[in-house]
C-alpha cells in the first residue's frame, strides 16, 4: 500500500495519484484538511510501531504500506486552522485536533518503515542555505564563492574580489534571486538588521536535474534572467527542454541525493561557461510538476513506481 499526504488538489499530490491510478497501484490519500474525518491511530512498544490510519481508501494497517510520498504544508498555515484560531475558544478543540493528528502523523513518517519521500530528518539540510552548500561541496560539487553578513563594507570586499554578485534569502522560505545590481548596492546599509547570502554570479546554462531513487530527469532551463522561475513576471524567457547529463554528472547527482537521505530531490545545476558545474541548492520537496508540464518527463510515474 501506498500512502500520498498532502493536498489531493496540489499539482504534484494530484500528478502522482493519476498515476497511481494508471497503474492501478494500491494507494491511500492522507488529505491534510480533512484531519477531522481521518482517524490515525499510532502505538509505539519496544518491539515496534502499530498503527492505522484512515483516507480516501479506508482504513489501512501501516505495517502494510510500501512507501510514502509526503508533501505536507505547515498545518497552522491550513484554512481551517487559521479559521479554528480565529474563533478563539469555540476553535480550540479544532486546533488540538489538527496538531494532534499532524504531530502523529509526521511522528510515524520518520520511523515507517519502507521508502519516504521524504523524511524531516532528511529535509532538514535545506533549512539553512549555508549549511547546505558545505554538504554540496562535500559531496563533490561546485559551489559558488559565499559571502553570509550583515555588514555592508564587507559586501564592498567581497565585490572587489569576485565582481557580478547575487544576492539570495538564507533560510528555507523560497525568495527570489537577483543581481546586485547599483540600486541593489545603494540599500546595503539595510542587512545590518538581517544577515543576507551573496554569492559569486555563475554564468552558463541552469539544468534542473530530478532525482527518483536510481532515475534521472534533467530539464535545461535558457533564460535571460538571474532567476529563471520569476523570468515570465519580469517580461522574459524561460524555456524549459529535457536534456541527458553525462554518466558521470548523473551518479554525482544520485551521489548527492543519497548522501543527503533523500528518495526524491530537486538539484539545482549551473553548467557554466568556463566548463565547470556548480550546484546552487537541492530542493527536498521539489514542485517537479512545473518541470514535467514542460517537459513530458515521466517524473510522476517514477515516482509512483519508487513507492510500490
Amino acid at each position: 500500500m501506498i500512502i500520498l499526504c498532502g493536498i489531493a488538489s496540489e499539482a504534484p499530490i494530484a500528478r502522482v495519484t493519476a498515476e497511481l491510478d494508471q497503474l492501478g497501484l494500491p494507494y491511500t490519500l492522507l488529505h491534510q484538511r480533512l484531519f477531522l474525518e481521518l482517524p490515525f491511530e499510532l502505538n509505539a512498544t519496544a518491539t515496534g510501531v502499530r498503527g492505522r490510519l484512515t483516507g480516501n481508501g479506508g482504513s489501512v494497517d501501516c505495517a502494510e504500506v510500501t512507501g510514502i510520498y509526503a508533501r505536507l504544508m505547515d498545518w497552522r498555515r491550513l484554512p481551517e486552522a487559521r479559521e479554528a484560531n480565529e474563533a478563539g475558544a469555540a476553535g480550540r478543540d479544532t486546533l488540538r485536533r489538527c496538531q494532534a493528528w499532524h504531530e502523529a502523523l509526521s511522528t510515524w513518517i520518520e520511523i515507517a518503515p519502507g521508502r519516504v519521500m521524504n523524511r524531516a530528518a532528511a529535509t532538514a539540510s535545506n533549512l539553512s542555505k549555508p549549511y547546505q552548500s558545505q554538504l554540496i561541496r562535500h559531496a563533490g560539487f561546485r559551489v559558488p564563492e559565499t559571502l553570509v553578513t550583515n555588514a555592508p563594507e564587507l559586501v564592498h570586499d567581497f565585490k572587489a574580489r569576485h565582481g557580478e554578485l547575487v544576492y539570495k534569502s538564507i533560510s528555507c522560505q523560497r525568495s527570489v534571486v537577483h543581481l546586485l545590481d547599483r540600486d541593489a548596492m545603494d540599500r546595503l546599509p539595510l542587512i545590518r538588521s538581517c544577515p543576507v547570502q551573496f554569492q559569486q554570479r555563475v554564468k552558463g546554462t541552469n539544468i534542473r536535474v530530478h532525482t527518483v531513487a536510481d532515475d534521472v530527469f534533467a530539464t535545461r532551463i535558457d533564460t535571460d534572467r538571474v532567476d529563471y522561475r520569476y523570468a515570465h513576471q519580469d517580461g522574459g524567457r524561460a524555456e524549459l527542454s529535457p536534456c541527458r547529463l553525462p554518466d558521470d554528472l548523473a551518479e554525482r547527482c544520485l551521489h548527492l541525493a543519497e548522501e543527503l537521505g533523500l528518495a526524491l530531490a530537486g538539484i539545482d545545476l549551473m553548467l557554466a561557461d568556463d566548463g565547470d558545474v556548480y550546484c546552487f541548492e537541492v530542493n527536498p520537496s521539489p514542485a517537479f510538476s512545473y518541470f514535467e508540464s514542460h517537459t513530458g518527463q515521466p517524473i510522476a510515474r517514477a515516482i509512483a513506481l519508487a513507492l510500490r
